[in-house]
């Protein structure tokens, strides 16, 4: 349904110039100080969007990444991301062996919601790494067969943040501040209420909404790219708050910038402008 951009009190707007920092890159930097990222998805069908996630959690500055997908999928990954260190998962197991050398968990894009996705759910669920839940993970979420971990952000749609509040999609639009305010305090977590006019909200109580995009970003796979970029920011050592913060600026801003071409634009049009914008506001020295 058509959504509405509200003016909304009591809420920090995100302005350029006035952005969570990420720090500068020094000139003697490695792969080892940005984190190591593991996206978890891609049922059958289902492979793009954990690809999309992976591509850019990789363009955004993660030091290392890696996708645990299905199998079928590997061959794929490989020839796209050679970069992506994709293992194919076919069980639960198979997974866990995997989580000893992870720092931040990306789930959910493509996961599906087969006994498959549920399984690989349930390992993250159980694991210490901060995360990010997306798509899947959060209809999973919302079904209540699972439990949300802690350090966690959870980026909702406002079809997604109706089931997980148990209200219609329409009712989440009506009020989305108070709406994204229940969503971080029932799940005490960082949550991001996308759309136009994307809301921020942390358990503490902050909130800071994102006016920037455009309407060429309603096309599919974008959400993929904003978790990816999430928990490449995570990975590179900025809190949930302040990473959803500048990671919903950027994706937005980029999605402005890619809009001016007009419709048809692709979720893997933003990558490029997303690390061109992210070098604007972080550079790396030399």
């Amino acid at each position: 349904m058509p959504q509405t951009k509200h003016e909304i009190p009591d809420v920090q707007p995100l302005l350029h110039g006035h952005l969570p920092h990420l720090v500068a890159r020094s000139p003697d930097a490695h792969k080892g100080q940005f984190g190591h990222l593991l996206v978890i998805g891609g049922d059958r069908g289902l492979g793009g969007a954990a690809l999309l996630s992976a591509e850019s959690a990789l363009r955004s500055g993660a030091g290392l990444v890696s996708l645990a997908t299905r199998p079928e999928h590997v061959p794929a990954a490989l020839a796209r991301l050679p970069e992506v260190m994709t293992v194919g998962v076919s069980s639960a197991n198979q997974l866990m062996s995997l989580l000893e050398s992870i720092s931040v968990i990306v789930i959910g894009p493509g996961l599906g919601e087969a006994a498959w996705g549920k399984s690989l759910l349930s390992v993250a669920a159980n694991a210490r790494q901060p995360q990010v839940w997306d798509a899947d993970a959060l209809n999973q979420l919302a079904k209540g067969g699972v439990s949300l971990p802690a350090n966690s952000v959870i980026t909702p749609h406002p079809g997604e943040a109706a089931r997980l509040m148990g209200l219609s999609t329409a009712e989440v639009q009506a009020d989305r501040l108070k709406v994204a305010r229940a969503l971080s305090q029932k799940f005490n977590a960082v949550a991001i209420l996308k759309g136009a006019g994307s809301l921020i909200a942390s358990p503490d109580g902050r909130v800071s909404r994102c006016d920037e995009g455009h309407p060429a970003m309603a096309a599919a796979g974008l959400g993929d790219v904003l978790a990816g970029l999430v928990g490449a920011l995570l990975a590179q050592g900025m809190p949930a708050y302040e990473a959803s913060c500048l990671a919903v600026w950027l994706h937005a801003t980029a999605g402005d910038r890619q809009g001016t071409f007009g419709r048809g634009l692709a979720a893997s049009d933003l990558i490029p402008a997303i690390r061109q914008l992210l070098e604007e506001q972080s550079p790396c020295l030399k």
